[in-house]
């Protein structure tokens, strides 16, 4: 019998697009996009489509996993939770709860994922990490700034005369903005990509500038020189709704426009041109991940909400610096979920330093690391660092779908569900506002558990099981039941699949910001009381020819580290043949300085690591640039992040994976 179900995608993507799922005797066949829901319109990526695939893989985790003697058994379930919670008594007996550390990432949205903070806060607090490896900088950011990330309805881009797509590749990662790019540009939009790679979204742009990595913040400087030198300046926006201008005014002060078109590697006239886009708006802008990820990352987005301030795009329809949107999580009550009150001891780490966090770790040290919705061993930086870190441990339990690098390297591995074998609720925190609901539709393979399981089982042996006594639906209204005055209920969202939730659709029209002046901060309190330089500064990246010319000259090209077509970060790779093997992609003066052509076997390398993968000439790109997609297994050749540094950025919360100088050389 064949059905199909409304149904969400899982993955931790800008778009978070529904989905029409056909169920034929009890197994999934066919994903495809859900023609009703009110953003995506049916459309999904190659990436979506996949979890089909990786649905019924037969390559999937279906038994708990031991390791004996360096070889894995199969093991029972009551085999493996007894094992396991025994440990945690006796580690939280001993040394105290944060001496078991929770390594997670973002591989899912799920509402109820946030449950496994429930689990360690309810243990009495083990050792969690702090800021993001993919979007951490940006955030803190603008939070400093506005008071929160908060970015425009999808369809405010109709507003928007000028439209700036900085350091964004929206064809590959987002892509029904991509679709808007192309209906308000039929519209008589104008569409400017700034970006060090000449991508598939600058092919349909009016106009492409091309900047050294790692400048952008810089160039938003010089941009800023020139709209004040020519009085194009909003002043009534700067004297009634901002505080520190006199401190950005110091900084600008700092730089002659020469220095900053050597240093940046751009014209004046591309410097002249993308001032006259903000100051003859309405003009939007949508941030990348990609440049906030270097020690200067805070900084840099800070510098172009600045820019987006000062030329009277703030609180505008058709403006904006659009790059999250944590409002739409906030709508949901995620104390009533992790129950934060219950942790009498607590340590974080950073997520980008948890190697060394696990390696130097003292009262206590680390004993054991139980990881959820990631794969580190891949994709946190410096990977030969965190492969050392995890071997010291004494146990390792990985949940997952997959016998994963960090899996291969567990004690215990623990097999999950996929989408389509429970019952959630999903939501974009990035682009749109629609919450979706995705219902259990298929049994999981042998004995492939939820999450949500794992934890009731562990707790119960654990002495809490109180704190999960509840069934899904109860812990989903848990964190809604705050929204029925909104006319928002579990039901609805049942019976209708997605439902728009409560936010501002131009976000600080009132001119009214979360700041604690409450107006828009060039110097932020927030980054004081943290105590952080608050006043607006920019910062060199820590791996560039100006700050480390010595460092530049050994290693004189720069790495960036894109984001996969085809996979959704590490997830894919797997599943997909094509995709298992490294591809180098280099710029022309690269090739032609090396005398590569496409396909040869090349290594790029630095005092971190080494990879060797095969030649793609970027046929569009900054001079010196180097890209190799993040996300590829060590078992398929090596991760990307075997070169990149685990520094953090300025701000404390993102990582710096782009600040990354390698040189390279033919394979032996």
């Amino acid at each position: 019998m064949k059905q199909v179900f409304k149904s969400s995608c899982p993955l931790n993507c800008w778009d978070s697009c529904g989905f029409e799922v056909t169920v034929e005797d009890g197994k999934v066949t066919k994903v495809e996009g859900d023609k009703d829901h009110p953003i995506t319109k049916g459309k999904i990526c190659g990436r979506g489509r996949m979890l089909e695939t990786k649905t019924n893989s037969k390559e999937r985790l279906t038994v708990p996993l031991k390791k004996v003697n360096g070889v894995f058994q199969e093991i029972s379930w009551k085999q493996a939770l007894d094992e396991i919670a025994e440990k945690m008594k006796e580690l939280k007996q001993n040394f105290g709860p944060a001496s078991v550390l929770h390594s997670h990432d973002y591989a899912n949205n799920g509402l109820l994922k946030n449950l496994d903070k429930r689990f360690f806060n309810s243990f009495g607090g083990a050792t969690s990490l702090v800021g993001s490896i993919c979007w951490g900088s940006g955030i803190e950011a603008q939070i400093w700034d506005f008071g929160s990330s908060d970015s425009h309805a999808p369809d405010d881009i109709f507003h928007s005369k000028h439209i700036v797509i900085w350091g964004r590749n929206v064809a590959r990662t987002n892509m029904h903005l991509f679709q808007q790019l192309q209906d308000a540009k039929k519209r008589g939009s104008s569409i400017t990509v700034i970006d060090p790679i000449y991508n598939a979204t600058a092919k349909i742009s009016d106009h492409y500038i091309s900047i050294k990595p790692g400048m952008d913040g810089l160039v938003a400087v010089g941009v800023m020189k020139y709209l004040i030198s020519e009085n194009k300046q909003d002043t009534e926006f700067i004297k009634n709704y901002t505080v520190g201008y006199e401190d950005l005014i110091s900084l600008l002060n700092h730089f002659t426009l020469e220095e900053i078109l050597e240093q940046a590697e751009i014209s004046f006239e591309d410097i002249k041109f993308i001032a006259e886009l903000y100051v003859n708006g309405p003009t939007t802008t949508y941030l990348g991940l990609g440049m906030q990820r270097y020690s200067n990352g805070g900084n840099t987005i800070r510098l172009i909400d600045a820019l987006v301030a000062i030329s009277g795009n703030v609180g505008i329809p058709g403006g904006g610096a659009n790059f999250g949107n944590i409002q739409v999580g906030k709508n949901f009550n995620m104390q009533a979920l992790t129950l934060p009150e219950k942790a009498t001891s607590s340590r974080t780490f950073s997520m980008m330093k948890q190697a060394d966090g696990v390696l130097e770790a003292m009262d206590p040290e680390i004993k054991m690391i139980i990881v959820t919705c990631g794969n580190p061993l891949v994709q946190v930086p410096d990977s030969n660092k965190i492969i050392r870190a995890f071997q010291s441990v004494d146990t390792v339990v990985v949940i997952d779908h997959f016998l994963t690098d960090t899996a291969e390297l567990a004690d215990y591995v623990l097999p999950t569900t996929t989408v389509f074998e429970e019952e959630d609720i999903y939501y974009a925190s990035m682009y749109h506002h629609y919450v979706n609901y995705g219902e259990k539709l298929v049994e999981p393979p042998g004995e492939a558990k939820s999450d949500l399981w794992i934890w009731t089982e562990l707790a119960e042996r654990l002495g809490f099981g109180e704190e999960f006594s509840y069934t899904r639906d109860q812990y989903l209204e848990m964190a809604t039941a705050h929204l029925h005055e909104k006319g928002i209920t579990l039901d609805r969202l049942k019976k209708e699949k997605r439902t728009p939730l409560p936010v501002s659709h131009v976000p600080w029209e009132t001119k009214e910001f979360s700041t604690p002046s409450g107006k828009f901060e060039f110097t932020s309190e927030l980054g004081f009381n943290k105590g952080l330089e608050g006043k607006p500064q920019y910062i060199y990246p820590k791996e560039s020819t100006i700050s480390n010319p010595r460092l530049a000259e050994k290693y004189p090209y720069q790495l960036l580290s894109i984001h996969p077509l085809r996979s959704n970060h590490s997830q894919h790779y797997l599943l997909i043949e094509g995709m298992q093997t490294v591809k180098i992609e280099v710029s022309e003066d690269i090739a032609k300085e090396k005398q590569l052509v496409d396909g040869d076997k090349v290594t790029i390398f630095n005092d971190r690591g080494k990879l060797t993968g095969d030649v793609k000439i970027l046929k569009k790109a900054h001079a010196k640039t180097i890209n190799v997609d993040e996300g590829q297994w060590h078992k398929f050749g090596g991760s990307v992040n075997l070169l990149t540094p685990d520094d953090v950025s300025d701000n404390g919360q993102g990582s710096t994976l782009y600040d990354c100088l390698v040189n390279i050389k033919k394979a032996d």
